[in-house]
């Protein structure tokens, strides 16, 4: 087996403790990914060659990075259309495709056997904040575990499975008496339902309003999510740090 396939679950262990201690740490996210991708990419990229639109990506070496990090086209798209409202959504929440790249520089430590391999770990890295955009789930703790939960339906990455855990542990605590787990069931099957998105050529879909894409793309609506976060704003359900 290549060495780049190998599981480190003692590195996965080590950066989950860190996440444990700061939710922020994104750069632990990456490491825990990459200490247990195994042949995940490897799959990956060799299912890009399925679709029309990752073929292109291949033969082009054709990247997100740039049509996410120009704002100024992504604030010239109509209102209601994928690029408009990722860049309301970056604006917002005052983040970059650029933060997602520094965050990601972990996995040097972790190079991938071929150029391929690496530009799909790459796309679903730059993809991350799109697809909060498609499936409707926030920044929050909540929305971020059942976002991670339906990627790795997309990607079957089992460092994903464990990020998703680990969430599902915190809110649990945090949360008494929210369905968390309706919601992260709900999220899987929304992620094995979805069309497969790497394999969408999402850069060329920016301009296109963002119901039709969730649509043609098979995307459902968040609903348990939704059930929780208005009973947060509620007052139906109070996080226990509220409490204190």
């Amino acid at each position: 087996m290549d060495p780049s396939h190998t599981i480190r679950p003692l590195a996965a262990l080590r950066a989950l403790r860190r996440l444990l201690k700061d939710k922020e740490d994104t750069s632990q996210v990456f490491i825990i990914t990459s200490s247990l991708r195994g042949k995940s990419a490897l799959r990956g990229a060799r299912r890009l060659c399925t679709t029309q639109a990752g073929r292109a990506v291949l033969a082009e070496r054709r990247s997100l990075l740039p049509v996410l990090c120009d704002r100024a086209a992504l604030a010239a798209h109509p209102a209601g259309s994928l690029g408009r409202a990722y860049y309301d959504f970056v604006t917002r929440e005052n983040i970059s495709a650029e933060g997602l790249v520094e965050a990601s520089r972990v996995q040097a430590k972790f190079p991938a056997p071929t150029a391929d391999e690496q530009l799909f770990r790459e796309r679903i890295r730059d993809m991350h904040d799109l697809w909060h955009i498609l499936t409707g789930y926030g920044r929050d703790p909540i929305g971020e575990t059942c976002l991670v939960a339906f990627s790795f339906m997309q990607t079957k990455s089992p460092g994903l499975a464990a990020v998703t855990l680990l969430g599902l542990v915190k809110i649990s605590r945090a949360l008494p008496g929210a369905p968390i787990m309706a919601a992260l069931v709900e999220a899987f099957r929304n992620g094995r339902a979805a069309a497969w998105l790497p394999g969408e050529g999402l850069e060329s879909m920016m301009g296109e309003p963002l119901e039709t894409l969730r649509a043609r793309l098979r995307i459902a609506p968040p609903e348990r999510y939704r059930e929780i976060m208005d009973g947060i704003a509620a007052g139906r359900l109070v996080p226990i740090v509220a409490q204190q």
